[in-house]
């Protein structure tokens, strides 16, 4: 349980995006797969991300990562094929030294989750300094225990919501949601390019009149106009698909993010 009046993890998550703002830009929320490319390069991978990221999002290696494109489903077969797992990540971020000062997010699919078992799970997340959990294949209806759990250790959980979420479930989702609102841009799956028109603009403001905490626009960033375009609708951007290639490039992580960076 987190000490008594200590900040929260998922509180910390939208502390970092809001400070973002304040200094004039979205946040970045930088997303990498836990091993991709090199198992060995994680730990170092993780550290430039997150001295150029305000919040970081590390993905959980699946077999079938039904949300994601191509470009993710590559990058977690193959941290599978090194012998990546969820043990192995939280065992890596409890021995990291210095810690990352941007707060951590897991983004798993429910099968890792369940096979580690949501008994330890929550203890585990907090003691390896991950402030909060996406999950994607995680029905709202069906989160009660995991939410129940991870609260318990002050780890957040976070919601996702789409161009076609109804409006009485968007404002369910943007509600219950903690850290941020993960705003999906598109329906399908990451790492296709979003032009943002106008009506995805509209979208994000029908979010944001119903958020109590940041919201976060997902899936398709990759360019620093598409972030100028997005400042003053989010408070955020993730930038996933874009960034694992970059890394698999072996393109400076910290330049790539900077380069996203909109004008302030």
């Amino acid at each position: 349980m987190a000490a008594s009046g200590a900040r929260a993890g998922h509180e910390t998550i939208g502390a970092a995006i809001r400070a973002a703002g304040a200094r004039g830009s979205p946040a970045l929320v930088a997303y990498l797969t836990a091993g991709f490319p090199s198992k060995a390069r994680f730990v170092s991978d993780l550290a430039k991300v997150a001295s150029s990221a305000d919040v970081v999002e590390i993905g959980v290696p699946f077999t079938d990562p039904m949300a994601d494109g191509m470009t993710i489903q590559r990058a977690s077969h193959a941290a599978l094929a090194q012998g990546v797992s969820l043990t192995w990540i939280l065992e890596s971020l409890s021995s990291m030294t210095p810690r990352p000062a941007a707060p951590l997010l897991l983004m798993s699919y429910l099968n890792p989750l369940l096979a580690y078992g949501l008994d330890r799970l929550p203890r585990a997340a907090r003691a390896a300094g991950v402030a909060g959990f996406i999950v994607p294949d995680l029905p709202f209806e069906e989160c009660a225990d995991l939410r129940r759990a991870l609260n318990g250790e002050g780890v957040g959980l976070v919601q996702m919501v789409t161009p076609v979420t109804p409006e009485q479930r968007l404002a369910l989702l943007c509600g219950a949601s903690q850290g941020f609102i993960y705003a999906v841009t598109m329906t399908g799956t990451t790492g296709r390019s979003v032009a943002v028109p106008d009506e995805v603009l509209g979208y994000l403001a029908r979010v944001k009149a119903h958020a109590p905490i940041p919201v976060c626009a997902g899936f398709g960033i990759r360019s620093r106009d598409q972030v100028a375009r997005l400042a003053g609708h989010v408070d955020g951007v993730v930038v996933g698909s874009a960034l694992v290639e970059a890394l698999e490039r072996g393109d400076d992580p910290v330049g790539f993010l900077g380069g996203l960076r909109a004008a302030r």
